[in-house]
């Protein structure tokens, strides 16, 4: 009898240990398989590209494709998403993330430093981020204006003082197509958008010239053609330590920020390596990395303090713009700026 009960309770020790393996086994997650390719698609420009690449390849040993696609980035994205060539997009305003996220572009994924960012630089479902801030910003000659005869807010450019004293980048260039988008937008929240086109025919009317390229622009204010203009901070913070003359007007009813955000494509060949392009790409090293060399601008606060000491010290309002709105109207706006609005006033 005790020989039939120890080989009962050995039994039984041997299925209770193959049942606790068995269930260990089946509670371990697989280990996910990360891809030793990565493919980009990007806005960025190609120094600051090469840098985020040859840092990720050294610390990964996933190799990176990339393709700079500047303007046509939303377009490419868009037309392969039925059968992606990319695995990540890497630049571009927070409107084309938003827009494309809405046709369903993007896989939703949640880097360790995303919980840092102001909800302003996310999207709330996880299908992008921003990895870099640019605000736009009012600037002046002080060798032409005082600070008392310079403008206060955007409103004010429209003053008769002000004619043939502007000149401003087409809409061409992203920051002017964020700063017309973004003013029109204040008159369209209130249900005032006729209004909205009354003032840049105003805006229009004292615009000495628009030009194609910023270096021309700043030219253009250096040599005392125009005395006011706008562009993104960074510029004007570069051209002013250049030696240019320059002040940065804090709009009192705000300045537009645009956000350059990075997502991961759904349905992409390489989805691990993406996504650990992401994490990288976004993270304080390279925010801070790319804050210091190319003097862009982090999101995240914690890469602010070891960047640049004017990206410390500066401070500026922050205009009020729903994104979501100009991503479903930008484009017609743009458009009817260009046919009806620049030049004809």
């Amino acid at each position: 009898m005790k020989k039939l009960l120890s080989v009962l309770l050995a039994a039984g020790l041997v299925l209770a240990l193959t049942a606790c393996g068995s269930k260990e086994s089946e509670e371990k997650p697989k280990e996910k398989v990360v891809e030793d390719k990565v493919v980009v698609y990007s806005t960025h420009a190609e120094s600051l590209l090469e840098v985020v690449v040859s840092e990720f390849e050294r610390e990964t040993g996933i190799k990176v494709e990339y393709i700079n696609l500047k303007g046509a980035l939303a377009d490419r994205v868009l037309a392969e998403k039925d059968a992606p060539q990319a695995d990540v997009m890497y630049g571009g305003a927070s409107s084309l993330f938003i827009d494309l996220a809405e046709k369903g572009v993007f896989e939703e994924t949640h880097p360790e430093w995303s919980e840092e960012l102001n909800p302003l630089f996310k999207d709330e479902g996880g299908l992008w981020y921003g990895t870099i801030q640019t605000p736009v910003v009012m600037f002046y000659n002080s060798e032409m204006l005082s600070e008392e005869e310079a403008p206060k807010d955007w409103y004010e450019l429209i003053k008769p003082e002000y004619e043939d004293k502007l000149v401003f980048r087409d809409a061409g260039s992203s920051s002017a197509k964020a700063t017309y988008s973004s003013l029109l937008y204040q008159y369209d929240k209130e249900g005032r958008i006729s209004d909205g086109w009354e003032f840049m025919k105003s805006l229009d009317r004292n615009t000495k010239k628009y030009y194609g390229s910023g270096s021309l622009q700043f030219q253009a204010v250096g040599r005392k053609e125009a005395s006011i203009s706008f562009a993104v901070l960074s510029s004007v913070i570069a051209n002013r330590d250049n030696g240019l003359p320059l002040e940065i007007i804090d709009a009192e009813s705000g300045s537009p920020v645009i956000t350059d955000a990075i997502g991961v494509i759904k349905n992409s060949k390489h989805p691990n390596a993406a996504k650990k392009f992401l994490e990288f790409a976004g993270s304080k090293k390279i925010q801070s990395k790319l804050a210091t060399e190319f003097n862009r601008m982090p999101t995240l606060n914690s890469a602010i303090e070891e960047s640049p000491q004017w990206m410390k010290e500066i401070e500026y309002k922050v205009m009020d713009v729903d994104w979501k709105v100009l991503s479903e109207k930008q484009s017609q706006w743009m458009r009817k700026w260009d046919s009806e609005i620049k030049g004809y006033n």
